[in-house]
C-alpha cells in the first residue's frame, strides 16, 4: 500500500512539473501592435550654452518576432512613431532659426525577457534609432531645415497576456541623437513612457 502511495505521489509530481513550467512559458511568435504615450524631449545646443525641454504625445506602430526559450525569450523589433514635439531657442542661443521640432522616429533593435508569471513578462531592449527634425522660423524668413539624425535607444517594460491572441505592454525608453541637425543645434534626447496593445500570431 505504501508503494502505491509513493508511486502515486511521484506520478502527481511528474505531472505537475510540466504544468508548472508551462505556467511561466515566455511569449513567442510574430506580433504587431499600436502604441501611444508621453514624450519628453531635451535639446542641448552646440557648446552646451542652452538646454531646452518640451513634452508632447507620441504614437506609432510596432512589429516583431520573439523566440520562446521556455521561461525566457529573445527577439527583434521594428517601430515607426511620431510626435509633435517642438522647442524654441531663446535669443541667447544666437541661432538663425527660432526652434527645432521632431517628426518621425524609426527604430530597429533586439529585446530579451523573462516570464514572471503565466501571463506577465519583463523585458529589456536596445537598438538603432533615427529621428526626423526640422529647424523653423516663426516669421518664415528662412526655409525649414530638414535633417535625419541617427542615435541609440534603450529601455524596458512589462508585457501582459490578454484574452486570446491579444497582449498589452507598458514601456519606458530613452533615445539619444548625437548628430541632430548635422550638429548645428547640438544633441536631442527623448524619454518616452508608452502603453501598447498588440496581436500575437
Amino acid at each position: 500500500m505504501k508503494k502505491i502511495i509513493v508511486l502515486a505521489a511521484l506520478g502527481a509530481g511528474l505531472a505537475a512539473t510540466p504544468a508548472m513550467a508551462q505556467e511561466k512559458e515566455a511569449p513567442g511568435g510574430l506580433y504587431i501592435g499600436a502604441l501611444a504615450g508621453y514624450e519628453g524631449a531635451s535639446v542641448e545646443t552646440a557648446g552646451s550654452t542652452v538646454t531646452l525641454d518640451s513634452d508632447a504625445a507620441v504614437y506609432g506602430v510596432a512589429v516583431g518576432y520573439d523566440l520562446s526559450l521556455g521561461g525566457a525569450f529573445v527577439g527583434v523589433e521594428g517601430e515607426l512613431s511620431t510626435s509633435d514635439n517642438s522647442a524654441e531657442f531663446p535669443d541667447s542661443a544666437g541661432a538663425a532659426y527660432d526652434g527645432l521640432k521632431a517628426g518621425g522616429q524609426y527604430y530597429i533593435g533586439a529585446r530579451a525577457g523573462l516570464a514572471l508569471t503565466s501571463g506577465i513578462a519583463a523585458y529589456g531592449k536596445a537598438g538603432y534609432t533615427s529621428l526626423d527634425t526640422s529647424a523653423f522660423t516663426s516669421a518664415g524668413s528662412l526655409d525649414e531645415l530638414d535633417e535625419n539624425s541617427s542615435g541609440f535607444r534603450f529601455g524596458g517594460g512589462l508585457q501582459f497576456q490578454l484574452p486570446g491572441p491579444l497582449e498589452a505592454r507598458l514601456e519606458y525608453r530613452r533615445s539619444n541623437y548625437d548628430d541632430s541637425a548635422s550638429g548645428e543645434f547640438g544633441e536631442v534626447t527623448t524619454d518616452q513612457v508608452v502603453a501598447g496593445v498588440g496581436l500575437r500570431f
